[in-house]
């Protein structure tokens, strides 16, 4: 018996796939209705798997540490989490991810400002599930069609 697809409606609680929609072109999907379109590089309006794997890293990064910056520097700050890859060509992987937290702390006072700071890198080292599990190597099992 075939396995059945998921769909936003089918879907249990959360719930995640890529759905192919075109030659090298897939569509993730959550069980909230949320989507986001995969490609290979170069498409137009695209991410690749890498580049998202990397931007989940930074969002995880910021998500854990705004309440901490908002506490301290107000609830309407501006903020960035830039991240760079270094790509090993030859194993077809990251060997390291960069991630720079960008935010405006001239308002804080030198002592504040440090304890701030390490805050920081102890709750992303702590808090921050998609750095924590890369830098852990999670294993990937992968399930193949039966008949």
């Amino acid at each position: 018996m075939p396995q059945e697809f998921l769909t936003p409606e089918t879907a249990p609680a959360d719930a995640l796939w890529v759905e192919r929609v075109g030659p090298r072109e897939y569509v993730g999907h959550n069980d909230r209705g949320a989507t986001v379109k995969f490609a290979g590089a170069g498409v137009e309006g695209a991410w690749t798997p890498g580049e998202l794997l990397k931007v989940a890293a930074a969002a995880c990064s910021g998500l854990v540490t705004d309440r901490a910056i908002a506490r301290r520097v107000g609830e309407d700050y501006q903020g960035q989490v830039q991240v760079s890859g270094v790509k090993h060509q030859e194993e077809n992987r990251y060997e390291s991810l960069e991630e720079k937290i960008v935010v405006d702390l001239s308002t804080l006072e030198p002592e504040a400002r440090e304890r701030l700071l390490g805050l920081l890198e102890r709750t992303v080292d702590s808090q921050c599930t998609v750095g924590r599990t890369i830098e852990a190597g999670a294993p990937i099992t992968l399930v193949l069609p039966e008949d």
